[in-house]
């Protein structure tokens, strides 16, 4: 659209037409203002999802510890890692001190890593510290090597944008070569050389529907706008109507399915003791201070456990025995692993205790055996323990995530599980939300993700990927729409997404699906209209040079429908309603074209019919010694008033425009007031008129014109279905 225009600017300033290669250059603005305004608001909303300050690391250097930025810790620093760090580089532990890494953000992994003797970039210290020596920096970290494949994923155009190329280019071709046979003809019939040249790059320019991605733009412009408000951020447009043909989803499990922290569900009390029991002595056996994940979800769940007590001796988790102990005043507390307290005397109830663990263990939850023991010793590794009972932790499910999952499933599109949790995990999640076995996939590493998403393509699956984590990145930007998480998500899931969620809420997902498809149901009413209209435009430049009569359109006509008139009144379908079946229908296929044979045939029947019209106007006033810039307001005035009917005609589809309504679109008063009113000014008011080369007309001129363009439109109507006042929500 933007060389079309530039190179009839050009053509109009060589020969001499100022004024035209003015508007044609002023007609430019718009279409970069477009773009730009909104690549801008895209980019300063996802600034503010960054973070403050740069991040930092701790390191060693020349015998002092000293505060630097991530970026320049170099191979063999000495790191030091403390609660709450992001790790900045790939290193070995050299000693720590009840250290738990977070790997979930680059392995999909939900348990913390106890004691690691290595640590990752892009993990984070949940508890404990620790001294590493620096082995990888940068690219050469894990993190960064998903950064590097990341970048080296070119996205491809949506199937609506290969649609639009293919037609634009198509015409394009065949209209370049009716354009020198017109140039000819007009000078065969007498006309000068440049006007002939004028009369060829006018049908140019009516030919070639310029607009459609125009209107394409604003549609997805006013779709993205509407799914900020809604907490989605979209940042690349074409993704709004890309999700509208989505067939299949694959989700993160952490943090996308569940909330990504632990929490309690459900307690075993052993015989003696009931859940308030259990839960007092799990919170008097954790750390209020360690920052653990694990045990601030225990002490939340009996605050105020130890306020009145005096802690005597603390025995922090260790690997090799698998157990922590706190003593306060003349109470043992204890947690851990349940056959290590088995093995300090903690069996009673056991095969309640072993039918529970079996029982959680199917749902993937993790269990926590809790023991007590009254003693005045400080020697707590030697006292008999009782046991108390059992503590499953899990990562709860997103209430959200089950309604998500029944209404996509309901629309025709498949939830796949793509984690790097354990198998039985996954599989209990999946069952909780309503994800078919089969589509889970477990123990899965980044670059699997990657290939699972490109198998999904090559079966002609249009993918939707869902994730947080670093390690979601690849499959993020391999997939048709990549979506992370707003508050959750790392930056490398942000960057690597087309969609980001604000409110990390999966139902703002079924939204955006469902704001696709009625994105496209209306595309298709608005590139039907626009390409109706386009058959007068064409046939007036193509015929009237042949029969030797005046150029009906000049170039500010053309620019006038165009870039002002044709996308407006486009813009009344973008404001239409979601039909009530939306959600309910299986997405379309990706081959489905921008219009069905249907649509053709109506769009073709119409445009040739309004098309005839207006040059029968034109011509006949000519005919009988009315002043050209009268006949051409004329024939304006039948154009806009069938363009309108076009507008409604397209809104009702298979039915009689009288049978729906206008009060579910708001936009289609103004739009149609708006019209008329600047058609009108163009004629009556002087100035414009002189502008538009157009003149005043009688108002029986005015009339016959108008009805001409409509009759044009709306002859068909009886042969069309009867049926009750209709709503298109």
């Amino acid at each position: 659209m933007v060389l079309l225009l530039a190179v009839a600017g050009g053509t109009y300033w060589i020969l001499g037409d100022r004024f035209d290669a003015i508007v044609v250059g002023v007609a430019l603005l718009p279409i970069f203002m477009v773009t730009g305004i909104l690549e801008y608001r895209s980019d300063r909303a996802l600034e503010k999802l960054r973070m403050v300050s740069p991040p930092q690391a701790c390191v060693i250097r020349d015998g002092s510890q000293r505060v630097i930025p991530a970026r320049d810790v170099v191979p063999d620093d000495v790191l030091v890692l403390r609660e709450g760090d992001v790790v900045a580089a790939d290193a070995r532990v050299l000693s720590s001190r009840r250290l738990s890494i977070d790997e979930s953000a680059l392995t999909g992994e939900s348990l913390p890593v106890e004691e690691p003797a290595r640590v990752l970039a892009g993990t984070i210290v949940r508890s404990g510290n620790g001294i590493t020596l620096v082995e990888r920096t940068g690219r050469e970290t894990e993190y960064g090597r998903i950064g590097q494949a990341m970048s080296q994923i070119r996205q491809q155009r949506t199937p609506i944008e290969r649609a639009i190329h293919r037609l634009v280019v198509q015409i394009g071709a065949g209209v370049a070569i009716v354009c020198a046979l017109v140039v000819v003809a007009g000078h065969a019939h007498g006309d000068a050389w440049p006007i002939a040249i004028i009369a060829g790059v006018s049908l140019a320019m009516a030919a070639i529907p310029e607009e459609l991605p125009m209107v394409y733009t604003l549609y997805l412009a006013l779709g993205a706008w509407r799914l900020a408000k809604d907490n989605a951020l979209v940042r690349r447009l074409s993704s709004v109507e890309t999700l509208g043909s989505t067939t299949v989803i694959c989700v993160d499990k952490t943090g996308t399915l569940t909330y990504g922290k632990l929490a309690v569900e459900s307690v075993f009390a052993a015989e003696g003791f009931d859940r308030e029991a259990v839960l007092r002595a799990a919170a008097l056996a954790s750390d209020p201070q360690s920052g653990d994940p694990l045990d601030a979800t225990l002490l939340v769940a009996a605050p105020g456990a130890s306020h009145s007590l005096h802690k005597r001796l603390e025995l922090p988790f260790d690997p090799s025995r698998r157990y922590a102990a706190v003593l306060w005043d003349n109470e043992l507390a204890v947690k851990g692993a349940y056959e290590a307290l088995l093995q300090r005397g903690a069996v009673q109830d056991r095969e309640r205790a072993q039918a529970f663990l079996t029982e959680t263990a199917a749902r993937g939850a993790r269990v926590l055996a809790i023991a007590r023991a009254e003693t005045g010793e400080d020697a707590v590794e030697m006292v008999p323990l009782q046991l108390v009972g059992l503590v499953a932790l899990a990562d709860p499910v997103r209430e959200a995530a089950r309604d998500a999952v029944a209404r996509c499933r309901a629309a025709g599109i498949r939830f796949v599980m793509i984690t790097g949790d354990h198998p039985a995990t996954a599989q209990a999640i999946a069952a909780q939300v309503g994800i078919e076995p089969e589509d889970v996939f477990a123990r899965i590493r980044p670059e699997e993700k990657l290939r699972i998403v490109r198998e999904l393509h090559a079966k002609g699956e249009i993918v939707a990927m869902t994730g947080d984590g670093t390690n979601d990145a690849l499959a993020l930007r391999e997939a048709d729409i990549g979506i992370a998480m707003g508050k959750g998500g790392t930056e490398v899931a942000r960057a690597a997404a087309n969609l980001i969620l604000l409110d990390d809420n999966v139902t703002t997902i079924v939204r955006a699906v469902a704001d696709g498809r009625r994105i496209f149901d209306n595309l298709r009413h608005a590139f039907s209209y626009l390409i109706s209209f386009h058959a007068p435009l064409l046939l007036a430049a193509f015929l009237l040079p042949l029969f030797g009569a005046p150029i009906m359109l000049f170039p500010i006509h053309l620019i006038w429908l165009e870039i002002i008139v044709h996308p407006t009144s486009a813009l009344v379908f973008e404001n239409d309603p979601a039909h009530a079946d939306l959600m309910t229908k299986p997405p379309r296929s990706p081959a489905t074209g921008l219009l069905r044979t249907q649509d053709w045939q109506r769009t073709l029947l119409l445009g040739l019919s309004l098309a005839t019209a207006v040059l029968a106007v034109y011509l006949y006033l000519l005919a009988h010694g009315v002043p050209e810039n009268a006949a051409r307001a004329a024939a304006l005035v039948a154009m806009i008033v069938g363009q309108t009917m076009l507008v409604l005609v397209e809104r009702a589809g298979n039915r009689r425009i009288w049978t729906v309504t206008l009060r579910d679109n708001k936009a289609i008063a103004p739009i149609v007031i708006g019209t008329l009113a600047t058609l009108a000014a163009a004629i009556f008011w002087i100035p414009l008129a002189q502008a538009f080369h157009l003149a005043a007309i009688p108002l029986n001129i005015l009339l016959i014109a108008a009805a001409a363009g409509a009759l044009a439109v709306l002859w068909p109507q009886p042969w069309y279905a009867t049926t009750k006042v209709a709503t298109l929500s």
